[in-house]
């Protein structure tokens, strides 16, 4: 079953609000990680960030396949061009963001020696050898992309509110399962 313009998919649904949810979790968690001292909470809350990231990343993987299959959804209103150009690149910076993070999170910890758990279970082992570089570019682009997709988020949020307050064209029900 494909999306419609007047039906989205419960794949496409079901992915995008597990993925915003997901990202949005991940990037508060970061930033409260960002600001704490060495420790153990630290380090617990580092690995349950490792491990859902990774599980962000294979469903982000996912979802990107979904989309290149089943293409972006279709407008329910008419839109200014740059509204469109604005719409589609929040969408890609959206989509490349999810991968981004998660990538940008392996570099860094593999760089730096810790290497990638999931929930217990090694990926990537621990090493005494160290890729600072590797490290420095992740952490960098780890912290760039963090606030850039906080940049998107909010713009995705604000085009949302638009289309239900402002142009009242149903993009918001269909986008929580609806037909419109």
């Amino acid at each position: 079953m494909a999306d419609s313009r007047e039906k989205l998919t419960r794949t496409t649904v079901g992915l995008h609000w597990i993925i915003a949810f997901g990202m949005i979790a991940m990037l508060a968690v970061g930033l409260y990680i960002e600001d704490l001292e060495r420790g153990p909470e630290r380090s617990f809350l580092i690995g349950l960030h490792k491990s859902f990231g990774v599980l962000i990343l294979v469903l982000a993987m996912g979802r990107i396949l979904w989309r290149w299959r089943n293409g972006f959804p279709i407008n329910l209103s008419a839109m200014p061009p740059w509204q469109d150009l604005a719409a589609r690149t929040t969408h890609w910076l959206l989509l490349i963001g999810t991968v981004l993070m998660p990538i940008t999170g392996a570099m860094m910890s593999i760089g730096s020696g810790y290497g990638i758990a999931v929930f217990g279970l090694e990926l990537v082992p621990r090493s005494t050898v160290k890729y600072e570089t590797m490290a420095g570019v992740g952490r960098t682009a780890h912290w760039i992309a963090g606030y850039a997709l906080i940049a998107a988020i909010l713009l995705h949020i604000a085009g949302a509110a638009k289309h239900h307050v402002v142009d009242k064209d149903g993009t918001l029900r269909r986008m929580l399962g609806a037909r419109v």
